[in-house]
């Protein structure tokens, strides 16, 4: 699988998936097979479904989410799962998520730089 991001994981899934029930492949995951035609077709899942579809797919998040080693704060921002679960919570502004989200990419930078030092 080439290009591995959260924009292309329902192409994956589908390329993945072939000709296989999609209601068949969701219980396989552990989801609704809504849910995984959602994603199939553009949707960004949440991080607990992220992370069966990671599981099943045999890929590790980081390489979608781009976390082993800094990428670029910008790019992770942009295809962050942080930013959706942060665009859900209704009582949050703007300004308010764009905080939080960059504090926790750059500490999640942090650690994936500690780690590839060691």
């Amino acid at each position: 699988m080439a290009n591995l991001s959260l924009s292309s994981l329902g192409t994956m899934l589908k390329e993945k998936r072939k000709t296989r029930n999609i209601r068949e492949v969701a219980a396989e995951m552990g989801i609704s097979s809504a849910t995984l035609s959602r994603i199939e077709n553009g949707k960004i899942p949440d991080l607990k479904t992220f992370s069966k579809i990671c599981t099943w797919m045999k890929i590790d998040p980081s390489e979608i989410l781009g976390c082993k080693y800094a990428i670029g704060l910008e790019k992770q921002l942009k295809n962050s799962t942080v930013l959706v679960h942060m665009r859900a919570d209704k009582d949050l502004d703007k300004d308010t998520i764009q905080a939080l989200t960059e504090m926790i990419l750059r500490a999640r930078t942090m650690i994936a730089q500690r780690i590839g030092e060691k």
